[in-house]
């Protein structure tokens, strides 16, 4: 139907508030229809969802239609579910029919408003709610690690219950995983490690003294096969940045907070054989005192030792730590003899112990060892480039970094 009347008579009235000043209250009057409350819509709007019914199967899109036939048409269509997730749809160009364009949500409440105008445009309005089915088959999703404070270079785990291998699903599955960093957002990604297990990490470490929260927007929404289910959001503090640097050539540790020297440590690392690793190592743990013996990483013979053990740091699950090693305090500062951890005197252990969290970073450099692999043996991620990781997310593989709405939208999460 033509607009040109109604918006003439809308210029007309401008018109006349301009050249009239308070005597154009006649022309404001309540007699416009755009200045009326909406009308009940209910005999020009029909759903394909019956409020009050048994709950309605989310496969099946949801659809209004205007079925007056009075000239009334659709003006806009907002359905939402009880998590305030709007349904995306789209809405004919004559106005005569709205449809959801993507599944809706299984086991959630949804309250759509339909917004309407007849031949003259006076506004009308019609609501709906209604329930979908529960999900038969649910993707479930947790968190880790667990709440607490920790250092800025502690990844974000996700385990889910199910495999996920189809590459929209994954993409999906990231989408609705949120990442919320205060006091500002960081740059980060997602990055598949098997079929059930992502890990995400910024691009560089969490800025000091901050916080994270992690949570699925994934409930009742459809994945492949599957609806994700509910999950408990995860909040992490991060402290001070704390990055140790032992350096297997010199047999010295650099302690830095917050970018300056706290202070070096005489060292020793692994001898030939059994050097540690290179790389850069998140801190999994701390115990006071560990029994370790040579038989449980598969050193026996003349190598087998089985010794009590203080202020161990623990930063690979084979058994690599920092800790006090009396027995070989002649060689700190000179050479290498232990097999793979990092000793040092009982008192530095202890100084170092009670100076260290879970999510500290703690880098080998110039030993003649392997690399820490990123995954596997701990947190290894940050010895991956940030390309490479980029590479292993389903939403932003092949893009370039900051060009794709994608790298947007994680840095500002709205959902």
């Amino acid at each position: 139907m033509s607009h040109t009347p109604r918006l003439w008579t809308v210029l007309s009235c401008s018109l006349l508030v301009a050249s009239l000043g308070a005597g154009a209250t006649a022309c404001g009057g309540g007699d416009h229809p755009l200045s009326a409350n909406p009308y009940d819509a209910a005999e020009q709007v029909a759903f394909n969802k019956v409020a009050g019914s048994r709950p309605v199967d989310p496969d099946k899109p949801l659809e209004v239609t205007a079925k007056g036939a009075d000239g009334s048409r659709i003006t806009d269509v907002i359905a939402v579910d009880q998590h305030g997730r709007r349904l995306a749809g789209e809405l004919s160009a004559k106005g005569d029919r709205w449809h959801s364009t993507v599944p809706l949500a299984a086991g959630v409440r949804y309250s759509v408003t339909v917004s309407t105008e007849d031949e003259r445009g006076a506004p009308g309005l019609r609501r709906l709610s209604f329930d979908t089915t529960p999900a038969k088959k649910l993707l479930k999703v947790e968190f880790g690690p667990e709440e607490g404070t920790y250092g800025v270079g502690q990844p974000l785990d996700a385990t889910l219950n199910e495999p996920v291998t189809d590459k929209a699903a994954r993409a999906l599955i990231e989408r609705g995983l949120v990442v919320d960093a205060r006091p500002k957002p960081v740059e980060g990604a997602w990055h598949w490690i098997d079929d059930t297990h992502i890990q995400f990490r910024p691009k560089d470490y969490w800025p000091a003294n901050s916080s994270v929260t992690l949570r699925s927007n994934l409930e009742g929404i459809r994945i492949a096969d599957m609806h994700g289910a509910a999950s408990t959001p995860l909040k992490l503090e991060f402290g001070d940045r704390v990055e140790v640097i032992t350096n297997a050539a010199s047999h010295y540790m650099t302690f830095k907070r917050n970018g300056e020297v706290v202070t070096t440590l005489p060292v020793t690392t692994g001898k030939p054989g059994f050097a540690t690793r290179n790389g850069t190592k998140v801190v999994l743990g701390k115990q006071y005192f560990v029994r370790m013996r040579g038989d449980t990483v598969g050193i026996g013979g003349s190598e087998y030792y089985n010794l009590p053990v203080y202020w161990a740091t623990r930063v690979t699950w084979s058994g690599e730590y920092v800790h006090a090693a009396p027995w070989s305090i002649g060689s700190h500062g000179y050479a290498n003899v232990s097999h793979g951890c990092t000793g040092m005197s009982t008192g530095n252990a202890a100084w170092f112990f009670e100076n260290i969290r879970e999510g500290d970073l703690v880098t080998v450099v110039n030993s003649i060892g392997e690399w820490m692999p990123a995954f596997g043996n701990g947190y290894g991620a940050w010895n991956m480039d940030w390309e490479e990781w980029r590479e292993g997310s389903a939403l932003l593989k092949g893009t370039k970094e900051g060009r794709s709405p994608v790298d947007v939208a994680r840095l500002r999460p709205q959902v």
